[in-house]
């Protein structure tokens, strides 16, 4: 398959994941609100990693590493450098530990029921609005791309 062929597969998981997200606020079920936007923003990135390098990201949850091993390196942020991403990455890279936070909560039971305790309707309903922003920004950067 080809990487465009692998970003298309990725995307469309992740759309999938970010759907999912809204179904689970319209259920009440705020803690898979979360968790799925985190789904949605790691499979986008994981998407990105496929379409600007040709290799399947490392296995991780961690958005941050995943995005850093694109546009970490000088070959691929120069293609989508400029005020405006430097701005976005800023802005972006403490609620992508913030979704990493949501992952590891639902996957581990000792931090499930602390993790429940703090995301209600309002915090999932802010955290799925950041998602769906962060989310057209990341496939905003599919278009830099050589692939």
């Amino acid at each position: 398959m080809e990487p465009s062929e692998k970003y298309i597969y990725w995307e469309e998981a992740a759309k999938y994941d970010l759907e999912t997200a809204k179904a689970m606020l319209a259920a009440g079920r705020y803690l898979y609100v979360v968790f799925m936007c985190q789904q949605a923003i790691e499979k986008q990135v994981k998407g990105l990693h496929v379409l600007y390098t040709g290799d399947e990201a490392k296995r991780t949850h961690n958005i941050w590493i995943i995005f850093d091993a694109i546009f970490g390196k000088e070959e691929y942020s120069s293609l989508v450098m400029n005020e405006s991403f430097d701005q976005k990455v800023a802005e972006h890279k403490p609620f992508f530990a913030d979704l990493l936070y949501y992952y590891i909560s639902e996957r581990y039971p000792a931090y499930k029921q602390k993790v429940s305790e703090r995301v209600g309707e309002v915090k999932a309903q802010e955290v799925l609005t950041r998602t769906e922003g962060v989310f057209l920004w990341l496939q905003s950067l599919s278009q830099f791309s050589k692939q």
